[in-house]
């Protein structure tokens, strides 16, 4: 670690976390102890944060004391982690619905956040210090498996506008001091991509993190242009907020010269799990306890595909409960090599998000147009499908209250990206089909991808 880095780390990234109020620091450090543990602490551990949580909402919060009351469920009736059961689940239409009566009373301090999600279902809900406070001492803890540190050079790949809006000057300076430098992951031109190759040699960086597909992109046109990316001295990639492919691995891993670590997570379900440098995908367990059911709500056993459900421990203050985060996923009850405790996830289903082919020839990140949908909210579903370079369709789910004037937002916002010439077909239907895999893919591109 050189002396920056401590700097950084053991001082001006934990002075920023405790003038922002959270103690980001002790919970990590905490969570580097917890992680040894073997799976009945844990398990206990869950379950005295558990009863904490439900203890807490049922007093403070009116959808849960209500939820409970109609169930004739006190506190004291969940009393083991299988009793977690005996509550609903929470789903997007129902954050939706009853989002006032999710707040706790408390009157905590609470962001606002925004999120499309996998099916494209517009989503407003609120996190709390507590909850922001343990997602980022989780993914702390996670990049320092790897030999790598708050501090190090970063090169983050990123299509979120919450990210790429915020480059005020305050933010440009934290990430000056912390040495990550943001590049977008929307537009992928050949003249784009060229940038992002040759930034990456200027910063030579020790990690990077973004969608796989993006990282993939640029290390596949680095390699198309004979650039070599293997001696900038990058210790890994960071992968995270869709399924990494092996071929995706395998371009990164090898042009790049380093290990990929797969992240699994969201804002709104928050850090669930993260690999470690022995391959397997550790679920955050001191925050997080994971379900996984099938299409009957009915909890399955290890080793069989179901519909990740997960009740985060430090959402007190906008409770996510029994969560349906409408991904597939796998429980592995195997113990990893690397000696830590944390129950494992043996395989991530269902997770894509394809590439849009501009009419110039122009790869972007299908967000590019998700961002368009999302802050329509009255779109309840959509899907985009790319069936040739100037042929583009949109099936849509609206509600009643849906205005013909979001037409030309639509259709002017996708020509903008894609090219005037491209046709933008909008397709009204009652609904849209599930993947094989239970979920939805909200973007569908026929177009090759040189």
């Amino acid at each position: 670690m050189s002396l920056y880095t401590k700097l950084v780390s053991q001082f001006l990234f934990p002075l920023h976390e405790h003038l922002k109020g959270h103690n980001t620091v002790a919970i990590r450090k905490e969570m580097e102890q917890s992680q040894w543990w073997d799976r009945e602490k844990i398990n206990h551990f869950q379950l005295t944060r558990l009863k904490k949580l439900i203890t807490h909402v049922y007093q403070h919060v009116p959808y849960y004391r209500d939820v409970m009351d109609e169930r004739q469920l006190k506190p004291t009736d969940i009393a083991t982690l299988e009793d977690l059961q005996r509550l609903p689940f929470l789903t997007k239409p129902l954050i939706k619905q009853h989002t006032d009566e999710l707040r706790s009373d408390t009157n905590p301090q609470l962001q606002r956040f925004n999120t499309g999600g996998s099916t494209g279902e517009p989503l407003i809900f609120y996190i709390g210090k507590e909850r922001v406070t343990h997602d980022v001492a989780a993914k702390w803890r996670a990049t320092r498996w790897w030999g790598v540190d708050i501090g190090d050079p970063e090169i983050v790949v990123w299509g979120s506008p919450v990210e790429l809006g915020a480059q005020d000057r305050v933010r440009e300076l934290r990430d000056k001091l912390l040495r990550t430098e943001l590049i977008p992951a929307f537009e992928m031109s050949d003249d784009n991509l060229s940038k992002f190759v040759e930034r990456i040699r200027q910063t030579r960086p020790k990690m990077l993190f973004g969608y796989p597909s993006s990282l993939s992109l640029i290390a596949r046109h680095a390699k198309k242009q004979g650039i070599a990316m293997d001696d900038l001295g990058i210790k890994v990639a960071f992968v995270t907020s869709e399924r990494l492919y092996d071929e995706q691995k395998d371009d990164i891993e090898k042009i790049f010269g380093c290990p990929t670590a797969n992240g699994y997570g969201g804002r709104d379900a928050g850090f669930i799990a993260h690999q470690c440098p022995s391959g397997s995908m550790h679920i955050t367990a001191e925050d997080i306890i994971v379900e996984l059911i099938d299409s009957n709500g009915e909890v399955v056993p290890h080793g069989v595909p179901g519909e990740v459900v997960i009740t985060h421990l430090a959402t007190g203050e906008f409770p996510f409960i029994r969560y349906r985060t409408g991904d597939v996923a796998v429980l592995d009850d195997a113990t990893c090599e690397c000696g830590r405790g944390l129950p494992l996830l043996k395989e991530i289903q269902g997770r894509t998000t394809d590439f849009i082919v501009a009419q110039n020839g122009t790869v972007m990140h299908g967000l590019a147009l998700i961002y368009i949908l999302r802050d329509i909210p009255t779109i309840q579903k959509f899907q985009i499908v790319q069936a040739e370079l100037d042929l583009l369709t949109v099936r849509l789910v609206v509600s009643d209250t849906y205005e013909v004037a979001c037409n030309t937002t639509i259709i002017e916002g996708f020509k903008k990206r894609l090219g005037q010439e491209v046709q933008v077909v909008l397709d009204f239907v009652n609904d849209i089909p599930v993947e094989k895999s239970g979920k939805y893919r909200y973007v569908k591109s026929n177009v090759a991808i040189n």
